[in-house]
């Protein structure tokens, strides 16, 4: 539990990057995943006994896909942040214990309780109150789809995570997700370098940041979150990771001066307390 809950603050204060970079989300992504796997690689070399060999084109392919996944969960992510606002980023992406609720039982073989329906459809509540309407030409209403979208890849990368946590050391799953994420993102970036560039390339300023939040807000905190799955049901988990936005907002009140909207505050706080309730009965469970 104390792992899971500071993987979240370190993820939450990560969203702020979002803000703090004005290049591209392919752009903070791919510097975020090449330096957390740079970083995971020395440290499992130098300083712990993990080992970082890939047995079998099974175990392969399902790294590559959670790379993926991982890229594609940040991108949406740093987009939604960079559109709307951090809290509204944060937020909505928190809608993805929703998700994690419906398919656990199908990925895991597990019963689906109405508390975890109960807790899941509360945290629903608070994204509707965070999106003001359908119009996509809202920046508030788009971030918040781009924020959904980041909230469903990271579902599914937590469930593959789950099954994995188990029978693989947590420091070479974080390696080799941030390593084929890194990967896979050069690609849209070669291709495209017109789209994906905006609204500008990255400069040697950038380069403290990308570093600090790849090494200590993605490595460390990428790390914690896996080693906590192999101890709590990914549900628990997941809505525990719904403080996120809470760490997030505050961060961003103090150091980027950004105030939420009521609505935002109120999406908040039902969050929090399905948040709460979820790390209450996990604690009475174990």
């Amino acid at each position: 539990m104390l792992k899971i809950h500071l993987a979240v603050f370190l993820f939450g204060f990560a969203g702020l990057f979002g803000k703090f970079l004005s290049c591209s989300p392919f752009i903070i992504v791919l510097g975020r995943t090449f330096f957390a796997a740079l970083a995971l690689f020395i440290y499992a070399k130098l300083f712990s006994q993990t080992k970082l060999d890939i047995s079998g084109k099974r175990s392969f392919f399902f790294l590559i896909l959670q790379g993926i996944l991982l890229a594609g969960h940040w991108v949406s992510f740093f987009m939604a942040i960079q559109i709307s606002s951090v809290a509204v980023g944060l937020v909505t992406f928190s809608s993805f214990p929703l998700f994690v609720t419906f398919m656990e039982p199908f990925f895991f073989k597990e019963p689906l309780k109405k508390r975890d329906i109960t807790t899941a459809l509360a945290v629903l509540s608070g994204i509707i109150l965070v999106i003001p309407n359908v119009d996509l030409s809202n920046n508030i209403t788009l971030g918040g789809l781009y924020g959904i979208l980041s909230g469903l890849s990271f579902a599914v990368l937590t469930l593959v995570n789950r099954k994995n946590a188990k029978v693989s050391d947590p420091i070479a799953l974080a390696f080799y997700q941030n390593l084929f994420a890194a990967i896979f993102l050069i690609f849209p970036i070669l291709v495209f370098p017109v789209l994906i560039i905006r609204p500008r390339a990255p400069n040697l300023g950038d380069l403290p940041s990308l570093i600090l939040l790849g090494v200590v807000f993605t490595a460390m905190a990428h790390t914690f979150f896996i080693q906590s799955l192999t101890k709590i049901r990914a549900q628990t988990a997941s809505v525990i990771t719904g403080l996120e936005p809470v760490y997030g907002i505050v961060l961003a009140f103090f150091l980027l001066n950004q105030i939420p909207r009521a609505q935002t505050l109120a999406g908040g706080i039902v969050i929090i307390t399905a948040s709460i309730a979820a790390g209450y009965y996990s604690r009475n469970k174990t």
